[in-house]
């Protein structure tokens, strides 16, 4: 658990490991650096004997605003870049599902992007109920990948998946804790000692009877794993094409993008 520069990580009392995403002068946008980290962290924290629960948070005001737009400029049309993302993206999404220690996040503010695969993939999640949470892929121009097709279907229904995922609108806390995106919402003050709280509750129970409810629990998100290949893959296939390139210049001059995919059809 060493040679973290993006993620700062905090042992606590009874095996608790807290993993702070922290840029917070980025509001903890994942840059290449920080999404590697969050691809292998939870791999190191399962192999950890030392580590029974993890807590994931973000410091300063937000949890994750999302991918670096930087990042995502270099990704568009490189094929070396896009293929490795690929690679980390499925070990981001399986290292939460198959490590065997229960991980809980700690939604403190807006959820985007790598963000929001932590925060919904974890096995709790505490939510600030005037967060902002979403799946913007659509409006970058790119599918929506990451984690959205296998776990929004499975915690909402199929109709408030559609409904967010192909509008791309944002939702808050406490909307989300409604349809069930979110194990629970408070106060922003008091996500994390929530989250710290049910941490020490599961680092202090039966490990053995925790980790094997997680394990098959787990087997429902498991069945979807083809279903997360295919959206990963398709959503690098389009950081090759032209939206994305609209996407990301719409974003950095704060207007309205105009596709072109939309100006052709």
């Amino acid at each position: 658990m060493q040679d973290y520069t993006q993620l700062e990580l905090t042992r606590h009392d009874d095996g608790v490991l807290v993993v702070t995403m922290n840029r917070p002068e980025k509001y903890n946008a994942t840059d290449e650096e920080m999404h590697g980290e969050l691809a292998r962290v939870f791999r190191d924290a399962d192999g950890d004997p030392d580590v029974r629960v993890v807590v994931v948070t973000g410091a300063g005001k937000a949890f994750s605003a999302g991918g670096d737009l930087e990042m995502v400029e270099r990704m568009a049309g490189d094929h070396e870049r896009v293929s490795h993302m690929l690679r980390e993206m499925s070990d981001m999404v399986y290292g939460i599902i198959e490590c065997e220690k229960p991980v809980v996040s700690a939604i403190n503010g807006v959820s985007v992007g790598a963000g929001t695969v932590v925060g919904l993939l974890s096995d709790i999640s505490i939510c600030a109920e005037d967060a902002k949470l979403g799946d913007g892929h659509v409006k970058l121009g790119v599918a929506a990948g990451d984690h959205a097709a296998i776990i929004w279907p499975l915690l909402t229904s199929m109709a408030k998946a559609r409904y967010y995922l192909m509008t791309g609108e944002m939702i808050t806390g406490a909307e989300a804790e409604r349809i069930g995106l979110v194990s629970k919402a408070l106060p922003r003050e008091e996500v994390l000692d929530e989250a710290m709280r049910v941490a020490k509750v599961m680092a202090t129970g039966s490990q053995q009877a925790i980790r094997l409810t997680k394990r098959t629990l787990n087997s429902w998100v498991r069945q979807a794993a083809p279903i997360f290949d295919q959206s990963a893959a398709y959503e690098m296939l389009c950081f090759m094409g032209p939206d994305v390139v609209e996407g990301y210049t719409a974003l950095r001059e704060k207007r309205a993008p105009a596709f072109p995919s939309a100006a052709r059809s």
